[in-house]
C-alpha cells in the first residue's frame, strides 16, 4: 500500500480551485488503489502557527535536553513532520497569492523542515551543509493563478515566487520528484477559466493513472513519452 498525505491550503472553501483539483486527484487515486490510506491535513482552515522564540530554542535543543514545555512547543510540527514520513505521495492544493504562496502554508514550511528530522545539517561542509532524511516519495501540487502566464517561458515567469519556493523546501527534505499542474485565469469569468480548467481536470485524471502505473503498474499504462509534468 501507499499513504497519500492530502493538504488543502487555499483559504477559500467555495470556489477554490485547488482544492477542487486536489480533491479531484484523491478521488480519482482511490478509484485506481481504494487499499490506500489518506491522511487529510487542512492548512487554509486550521493554518499552523509561525514559528516563535520558543519554537527555535525547542528545535535546536538535543531531544534528548528538551523540557515539557519545549516539547509542548514542538508538539504540532512533530505531528505534521510524523505525517510527511508516513507519506510516500504528498497531494497539495496550492493557490498562488500575491506572486508566492499563502502565509498559512509558509507558516507549514516553516513546521516541516526541522533539523534532526527532516533534514541534517553538517556544518562541516562547506559546499552541501544540507542532508535530505525523507526519501523514495513523490508529490503532486495543484496551483491556480488569477491570470495566466507563470509557466516556465511565460510572460509572468519572473513573478512566479510559488513553484520555485516549494521545489526548494521541499527538496531540502528530499522530495525531489514533484509535479505540477495549474489552472489559471481564476479571476476571470469567461471562457478562459472553463478552458484552463478543463484542461487540468484531464491532466489530474492522467497523471493519477500514471504514478499509479509508475509505482505499481497493476493498471495499463497508455503510450506516452513522459509524465504529465505541467508548471
Amino acid at each position: 500500500m501507499k499513504t497519500v498525505l492530502h493538504i488543502n491550503s487555499s483559504a477559500r472553501l467555495e470556489r477554490s480551485h485547488t482544492r477542487y483539483l486536489s480533491n479531484l486527484f484523491v478521488q480519482e487515486w482511490r478509484h485506481l488503489r481504494p487499499e490506500d490510506p489518506v491522511i487529510s491535513r487542512d492548512i487554509g482552515t486550521e493554518p499552523p502557527p509561525p514559528v516563535s522564540e520558543s519554537w527555535i530554542a525547542s528545535a535546536f535543543t538535543p531531544p534528548q535536553h528538551r523540557t515539557a514545555p519545549m516539547l509542548e512547543a514542538l508538539r504540532l510540527s512533530d505531528t505534521l513532520v510524523d505525517e510527511l514520513v508516513q507519506a510516500d505521495l504528498i497531494v497539495l492544493g496550492a493557490p498562488m497569492y500575491n506572486f508566492g504562496m499563502p502565509a498559512q502554508l509558509k507558516a507549514y514550511v516553516d513546521q516541516i523542515i526541522r533539523v534532526g528530522r527532516t533534514f541534517a545539517l553538517d556544518v562541516s561542509n562547506e559546499k552541501q551543509p544540507y542532508r535530505p532524511l525523507l526519501t523514495g516519495k513523490r508529490m503532486v501540487v495543484f496551483t491556480a493563478t488569477g491570470d495566466a502566464g507563470y509557466q516556465a517561458g511565460g510572460p509572468l515567469e519572473h513573478l512566479n515566487h510559488l513553484d520555485p519556493p516549494l521545489r526548494t523546501a521541499f527538496g531540502v527534505i528530499g522530495i525531489t520528484e514533484i509535479d505540477f499542474v495549474g489552472v489559471a485565469y481564476d479571476e476571470f469569468p469567461d471562457d478562459r477559466i472553463k478552458r484552463s480548467l478543463a484542461t487540468a481536470e484531464a491532466k489530474v485524471r492522467q497523471l493519477a493513472h500514471d504514478l499509479t502505473c509508475i509505482w505499481t503498474g497493476n493498471v495499463p499504462c497508455f503510450s506516452r513519452s513522459s509524465p504529465v509534468v505541467s508548471t
